[in-house]
């Protein structure tokens, strides 16, 4: 059965590139371009697994995450960042478990990191070929 990923990230082609390779691994996408949209999206049909930028215009990743952990405590959600060119990694994975990430996933997006994330995130098998 497919799961449901939200994508919430104001780039547009950073959207575009998760939804190719997460359609192209069986998943339905949806998409908001900040975080309110994002809250919008999951109060009219919740997903499976939310993929979050922290850097956003209107309502940035921080308060989205601290609302999607508020609302809905058992959503995984991977924040999203090209911070770790400015902040460590090890710093990073400490700002988002304090906040409630279950994953810091960093941009720029490639299938073989974001892929293997998000099937161990939604308890799926990996099929060896």
């Amino acid at each position: 059965m497919a799961k449901r990923v939200l994508i919430v990230d104001d780039d547009p082609v950073l959207r575009e590139i998760a939804i190719m390779l997460l359609a192209d691994a069986g998943h339905d996408c949806a998409v908001a371009e900040n975080g309110l949209q994002g809250l919008t999206v999951l109060e009219g049909r919740p997903a499976d697994l939310v993929l979050l930028d922290m850097m956003m215009p209107v309502m940035d990743g921080v308060e989205t995450l601290g609302q999607i952990k508020a609302r809905w405590p058992g959503l995984p959600v991977v924040v999203m960042t090209a911070g770790a060119r400015t902040m460590s990694m090890q710093a990073l994975l400490r700002l988002a478990a304090n906040l409630g990430a279950d994953e810091v996933l960093q941009k720029p997006l490639r299938g073989e990191t974001l892929l293997p994330l998000v099937a161990r995130l939604l308890g799926l098998r990996s099929e060896v070929a």
